[in-house]
């Protein structure tokens, strides 16, 4: 099937096989998390002798992700598209990602963005992903038949509930069509990866693959990428033998006349860097590790902590309560000096109010607060600040925050998910 190129993808490499041999692309690995578990899958992340999909030799923050971009681009400046695939997924980490595509945008808004999702959360950050300028999304869906992903998918996690099994199929398909659907809505361009699995999803006369085909169709997918599945040790699936070149090919020729097929594919790592046919992943190794050993001080476009406090000592406010925030940086003595004061959004505004918030502080890496609720620590986690809740004095947290007790601050408050004392109901009202 003869597909008509979205003007947009002319340089991009997986969507324009003509492409593929000028046109490079960049993979920032910022995304370790995954929300579900497939049988094929074994996410190594320090493997430089294997090219898959899950496998990356250093993750990295999103303010390291800017820093390899650069030294990336400087050595190859064939690239002409910046994706995030993984480890994990990327929308299993919301945070990370979109504050990764946020640097990205604005330092290089002439670049192609894609993404590389299983879709399990890719319906809530559509509009996010729209609004940064992302340009093509893939979306891997390998089956349109529960009782088949049954058998593909280990477990699907939403939220926090575990699903297994049928219904954690049914979730999955369900949010699949979902993101397909709403990403073509706002123009994206979309290609649905569907890995072939023998025994698993082929069936007679490769039907069930046909089924997605179909569906991909139905959606309006741009392209539709049949993928071998690759045993890998320590899966249920090891043993399950890979797909030959001829399968995969007849499967591409069976269903071409429903969606465009792509049949260059090189099963990118998710550090995969330069052109399809001449990765530079493994020369370009150092280059990311070092990156990844930046310290959190290399974040000079959020030099800033807010402090929400009633009487200018203490930190001592709700987040929803706090009519205004104090802006405080570093001094030049070592210390710390009041930068600013800012009004808060009004109350009462729902998300708005909280994505309104991320706006007047978006030159703060941190928001130190009384108590905070999961809603509003969530929406401004995803536009890179940190709403961390503690109490005391407003100097002692803040060298905390900034890593002068000898620890990095920042990541002790993220790995508690933005709390030193015990959190509120959640509500984000200022309850």
């Amino acid at each position: 099937m003869s597909a008509i190129l979205d003007p947009k993808s002319v340089k991009h490499p997986c969507f324009n096989k003509g492409a593929s041999g000028s046109c490079g692309r960049v993979h920032l690995p910022v995304a370790p998390k995954c929300n579900i578990q497939c049988n094929y899958c074994n996410r190594k992340y320090d493997c430089v002798n294997e090219s898959r999909p899950g496998v990356t030799s250093a993750v990295l923050k999103p303010f390291q992700a800017l820093e390899y971009t650069k030294q990336v681009l400087d050595k190859e400046p064939r690239i002409t598209v910046i994706g995030i695939a993984g480890p994990g997924d990327p929308m299993a980490n919301p945070a990370e990602t979109l504050e990764t595509m946020r640097l990205i945008r604005e330092a290089y808004p002439h670049m192609l963005f894609c993404l590389s999702s299983n879709g399990l959360a890719m319906p809530e950050y559509v509009d996010d992903l729209a609004s940064l300028g992302v340009t093509h999304a893939t979306v891997t869906m390998s089956t349109v038949d529960p009782a088949i992903g049954a058998k593909i998918y280990s477990w699907v996690r939403d939220g926090n509930v575990v699903y297994r099994g049928q219904a954690a199929a049914e979730l999955l398909l369900s949010r699949q069509l979902e993101a397909i659907a709403a990403l073509k809505a706002r123009g994206l361009a979309v290609k649905v990866n569907t890995i072939m699995i023998p025994g698993v999803n082929t069936g007679d006369d490769n039907a069930p693959l046909k089924a997605v085909a179909e569906k991909a169709r139905e959606l309006g997918a741009d392209l539709m990428n049949l993928m071998p599945m690759h045993p890998t040790a320590g899966t249920p699936f090891a043993d399950i033998a890979e797909p030959d070149k001829d399968a995969v090919h007849a499967l591409r020729a069976q269903v071409d006349h429903l969606v465009p097929q792509m049949t260059h594919c090189r099963r990118c790592r998710a550090d995969a860097v330069g052109l399809l046919c001449a990765d530079r992943s493994g020369e370009l190794g150092g280059v990311l590790a070092a990156c990844g050993k930046l310290p959190p001080q290399g974040q000079d476009d959020r030099p800033h902590i807010a402090v929400a406090t009633r009487e200018g000592l203490l930190i001592n406010q709700h987040l929803g309560e706090a009519k205004r925030f104090q802006i405080w940086g570093k001094a030049e003595n070592g210390g710390f000096r009041l930068v600013d004061e800012r009004q808060a959004p009004t109350a009462g505004c729902g998300p708005t109010r909280w994505e309104d918030l991320a706006r007047v502080l978006c030159d703060c890496r941190a928001v130190l607060v009384g108590a905070v609720g999961d809603t509003p620590r969530k929406i401004l986690a995803e536009r890179g600040v940190i709403a961390a809740a503690c109490s005391g004095f407003i100097e002692d947290a803040l060298r905390v925050a900034y890593g002068q007790t000898g620890v990095d601050g920042l990541e002790v408050l993220r790995a508690k998910h933005g709390g030193l004392s015990k959190p509120c109901c959640g509500a984000g009202d200022g309850c």
